[in-house]
């Protein structure tokens, strides 16, 4: 059983920066592809970004493209989310996000799921 735990949420100012961590354990295959949604109140969650683990290919949701980064770090099992030039509508539930394939995975059709840190952006 992979178990997901997210860290780095927290309050920034607009325009501010924040980075999310994702640490997995309990992982018996190399092959898979981690990614971030979120939900904001009211919402529905959403698709933010993932990364294949093997070959570190990257996709993104339109709304968060050239704001946001998504890396891994492979010897830690963790996968980061870089967040940069932040907006009041990027406040949301960060969820952590693991499947087997990108379409799986950018689908919220994956098999794994973090418990979510809280981002808020606001003055």
């Amino acid at each position: 059983q992979v178990q997901l735990v997210e860290s780095g949420g927290g309050l920034v100012q607009p325009g501010g920066s924040l980075r999310l961590s994702c640490t997995a354990s309990g992982r018996t295959s190399s092959f898979y592809t981690m990614g971030w949604f979120r939900q904001a109140p009211g919402k529905e969650r959403e698709f933010v970004a993932a990364i294949t683990w093997t070959g570190g290919t990257t996709t993104y949701a339109d709304s968060v493209k050239g704001r946001f980064t998504i890396s891994r770090d492979k010897a830690a099992n963790t996968v980061y989310l870089e967040m940069t030039t932040l907006k009041p509508e990027d406040t949301a539930v960060y969820y952590c996000h693991e499947g087997v394939t990108v379409q799986l995975v950018a689908a919220g059709r994956g098999n794994y799921w973090g418990q979510g840190t809280q981002v808020t952006v606001s003055s």
